[in-house]
């Protein structure tokens, strides 16, 4: 399994965020990846996010050919993608998101409890980076 959070530690600390706030950041893991057989030059992956109480993602961009799907597994998620407005996912409820989309929040709804979610992605099969984060100011 590998995961993927690791650069956005150093990307919070490089942008001089404290280790303690980069903590509260999510922790992304790739559970799945594999080329769809039946689909020439896509690829499907699984990743589960998990937030620490209170935790959020920077606001960020999917890959242009992504679609994913995002299925809430424990906790509540409140997200936000381009204009439309921000909402709550409770365990069992699921959203998507076209291509190219603009995350603007992606947060645990509770500063008490951790939140996951599992989301699935159907994207080029030589795609870079399945998020890419808001340059700072």
């Amino acid at each position: 399994m590998r995961t993927a959070f690791v650069p956005l530690i150093a990307l919070a600390i490089a942008s001089g965020a404290s280790p303690a706030i980069a903590q509260e950041r999510e922790q992304v893991k790739v559970a799945f990846e594999h080329a769809l057989p039946n689909v020439e030059g896509k690829k499907i992956v699984a990743v589960t996010v998990t937030y620490p109480p209170g935790g959020e993602s920077l606001a960020h961009h999917h890959a242009a050919s992504a679609f994913i799907y995002a299925y809430v597994l424990s906790g509540a998620i409140r997200s936000q993608v381009g204009d439309d407005p921000a909402k709550v996912y409770h365990v069992g409820e699921g959203f998507y998101e076209m291509p190219g989309s603009h995350h603007t929040i992606s947060e645990n709804a509770s500063d008490k409890e951790p939140a996951s979610l599992l989301a699935v992605f159907v994207v080029d099969s030589k795609v870079g980076p399945l998020t890419r984060p808001d340059k700072g100011p």
